[in-house]
């Protein structure tokens, strides 16, 4: 679908809604607005990847290529966040992209969220919002007030 979490079992977009109290049926342009409107960018850890199956737990590390994240941050300066969607997700950056980010970067706080998959049901909605909520409050964080 060329989506970021087109599952309809997965419950990211349920959770933006929430928490950035929108209609979670907004189409998909629209739900990118809303994340770009609060300062948020959205990005796999890699860029490709061998994977038989759809389990990230699958992902064979030797084929993993990673985005540009130190050009990614160095043409986004106020990066202060990097959100994980689940550990796998913040296994693969700390293993494969950390390692090599220059010291520039060393400010930047890194978070993992409990998984919104489908495969990783074992916490219940409320708590996952609970904890995803800290995405709204960092997305503030560092926002120009009046008349900056």
């Amino acid at each position: 679908m060329q989506q970021y979490y087109a599952h309809p079992q997965n419950a990211f977009w349920k959770l933006i809604a929430h928490i950035f109290e929108v209609e979670p049926s907004l189409p998909y342009p629209r739900r990118v607005e809303v994340l770009m409107a609060n300062r948020i960018a959205l990005w796999d850890v890699l860029a490709a990847a061998e994977r038989p199956g759809s389990l990230d737990s699958s992902i064979v590390h030797a084929s993993a290529l990673t985005n540009d994240f130190a050009g990614f941050f160095r043409l986004h300066r106020k990066v202060r966040h990097v959100f994980f969607n689940g550990r796998k997700a913040e296994e693969m950056y700390r293993r494969f992209v950390l390692p090599g980010l220059p010291a520039e970067f060393t400010t930047i706080q890194y978070l993992s969220l409990p998984s919104t998959s489908p495969a990783h049901a074992g916490l219940p909605y409320a708590e996952k919002l609970a904890r995803w909520k800290v995405i709204k409050s960092a997305s503030k964080a560092g926002r120009p007030g009046p008349g900056t």
